[in-house]
């Protein structure tokens, strides 16, 4: 596949590559660089990342010998729950950018709210760790923030400063209406995390006849349907062949009504992490 060229825009008018490729569980080392730098082979130009998966050196290492332009990639981490507060945050993305060898980050994002079930300050807590980021922003090291796995009223405290991206789980097993619906409401670009449901929503009968029906794999339908909500998928992968699968869902649509099909299906896909019940 040619670079495909699709964005979407952040609230800022940043543009970020409608496709991104996740390294979740992805260890530092060879094999994860390897995989990084095929998918960027392969036209993928987004690449998230995070503290907490403990590859941000590799991914670094990735962008730097690729070849291209280092505005020609879309580079995101986060900081993580054991770094929340101002000056923690502040620290921890100098770690970050240090591992990564970057001279700026182009989205930073708050990897799991505070919540009310371990902290009672959690609004502050939050808003602390909000803080540091929109620094951050203003100093115009990181070209864009936001937040991942905020439900509504993890969001609600913030909206002062728009978050300008909210990365939650989703996928066709577990949907996250109301938290799409809010997210689209206020112009907050959401990215799904899982968009695959780790395999298991991958088995659902709905999804793969539709998948027979357009002549495509049941986890591309699962990243048309993200797009076609206005949803950016991060795919994971290190086998070549599915990085590469993974790309293309771009010369096929789903209509409403199949998209209908996919809105009717009960929950079944989750991996069963509340924002509200975490314990990390």
């Amino acid at each position: 596949m040619k670079h495909h060229g699709e964005t979407f825009s952040l609230a800022n008018g940043v543009a970020i590559p409608c496709l991104g490729f996740g390294t979740w569980q992805m260890k530092e080392g060879p094999e994860t660089v390897a995989a990084i730098q095929k998918a960027l082979e392969l036209g993928y130009r987004h690449i998230d990342t995070a503290a907490y998966y403990q590859n941000e050196r590799s991914v670094g290492q990735a962008v730097r010998a690729s070849g291209l332009p280092r505005e020609a990639v879309f580079v995101t981490s986060k900081v993580w729950n054991t770094e929340r507060g101002y000056e923690s945050t502040l620290r921890a993305f100098d770690r970050t950018m240090e591992k990564l060898g970057l001279d700026y980050l182009d989205l930073y994002l708050i990897h799991w709210p505070a919540a009310a079930n371990r902290f009672d300050n959690w609004e502050d807590i939050n808003g602390q760790t909000w803080r540091a980021m929109t620094e951050l922003y203003q100093q115009g090291r990181v070209r864009a923030i936001g937040v991942s796995n905020f439900l509504p009223h993890h969001l609600e405290p913030l909206l002062k400063t728009l978050p300008a991206v909210n990365q939650v789980e989703c996928n066709p097993g577990c949907q996250q209406k109301q938290t799409l619906a809010y997210c689209r409401d206020h112009g907050i670009l959401v990215e799904a995390w899982s968009p695959l449901g780790s395999g298991r929503v991958l088995e659902n009968a709905t999804l793969q006849a539709l998948g027979k029906q357009y002549g495509k794999s049941a986890a591309q339908i699962c990243l048309r349907w993200c797009l076609e909500q206005g949803v950016l998928p991060l795919p994971k992968s290190v086998t070549p062949q599915r990085i590469q699968e993974n790309t293309a869902i771009f010369d096929f649509a789903l209509p409403p009504e199949d998209m209908a099909r996919i809105a009717a299906l009960p929950p079944f896909g989750g991996s069963g992490h509340d924002p509200d019940q975490i314990a990390f």
